[in-house]
């Protein structure tokens, strides 16, 4: 939509647009920063991670695709705060998981968790 100011048309769509460009450049420097917390957490010790470094572990299950996923754990619905949740404290969601609780922040989680999310 343009808007007439003086004698020079002004597109309304433009914040909208820079908006929305951010978001995004915001969306992949948390994805590129939750692929090297998973590396720096070693969290390929026991899971196979497509894209970070030695991730090759095979005792626990692969994160291969993990967003098209529906559950996490099988049980949790494999929505980005839920998987958040379960990075940071596993057993506050699950309290049998086997998973260990590794002593990352809430952000860092949310950034690992928007990593996962884009393995489809």
């Amino acid at each position: 939509m343009a808007l007439m100011i003086g004698s020079r048309a002004m597109d309304s769509s433009a914040p909208s647009q820079a908006g929305a460009r951010e978001q995004r450049a915001q969306a992949t420097q948390a994805v590129q920063r939750g692929r090297t917390l998973m590396a720096q957490y070693q969290c390929g010790s026991c899971h196979h991670i497509p894209g970070v470094s030695d991730a090759h572990g095979a005792n626990a299950t692969s994160l291969a695709a993990f967003g098209q996923r529906s559950y996490i754990a099988g049980r949790i619905p494999n929505r980005p705060e839920m998987l958040a949740r379960w990075i940071h404290h596993p057993q506050e969601l699950i309290p049998s998981a086997t998973m260990p609780a590794l002593g990352v922040s809430t952000s860092q989680a949310e950034d690992m968790a928007a990593y996962l999310h884009s393995l489809k």
